[in-house]
């Protein structure tokens, strides 16, 4: 049975996400000065998972262009890694995710990251693939490579639309 449904983006914020990953953000980050006070290190703002064997941890660039018509019907995983998303040229984008485990469609959550954010998924954490609000957006993307299979994909029963919240 298809049901379509709509879900209104919340702000991307550390408490909100924790179920999730982790937010990539200076905004109330642990901080201190290095090269000789010239350069403020944000330090420790996600860690990689890397599970499996012969796991590596990679940097990619990522350019993606937004849906449209904004409908997901395609939700991801990574059991075997967590991936990291850190925008690159300034553009906003939405996080459409769901708890690690049995997939739940009733439990998805959409999250609206500022140009100035990035995240990272916990492994095992399903998500939509990349959405993007602006043409052309570039993302530094930290994920595994490695031995095993690291992408499972569900259809969705019908598609969500995610709404960006009204200012």
């Amino acid at each position: 049975m298809s049901h379509a449904r709509t879900i209104v983006a919340e702000p991307l914020t550390r408490e909100a996400f924790a179920p999730f990953g982790e937010v990539i953000d200076t905004g109330g980050a642990d901080s201190f000065p290095i090269n000789q006070g010239r350069t403020e290190r944000f330090h420790a703002l996600a860690t990689v998972e890397l599970l499996g064997k012969d796991a590596q941890g990679i940097l990619s660039i990522f350019r993606g262009q937004p849906l449209s018509p904004l409908k997901i019907t395609l939700m991801e995983r990574h059991p075997l890694g967590s991936q990291a998303f850190v925008p690159m040229n300034n553009g906003a984008f939405l996080a459409v995710v769901a708890p690690p485990g049995e997939f739940d469609e009733s439990l998805v959550r959409v999250f609206l990251a500022g140009g100035n954010q990035g995240l990272s998924y916990r492994a095992g954490t399903w998500h939509a693939p990349l959405l993007p609000l602006d043409p052309n957006s570039d993302y530094l993307v930290v994920d595994r490579q490695g031995a095993g299979n690291n992408c499972d994909e569900i259809t969705l029963a019908g598609p969500i639309t995610p709404v960006l919240p009204s200012n």
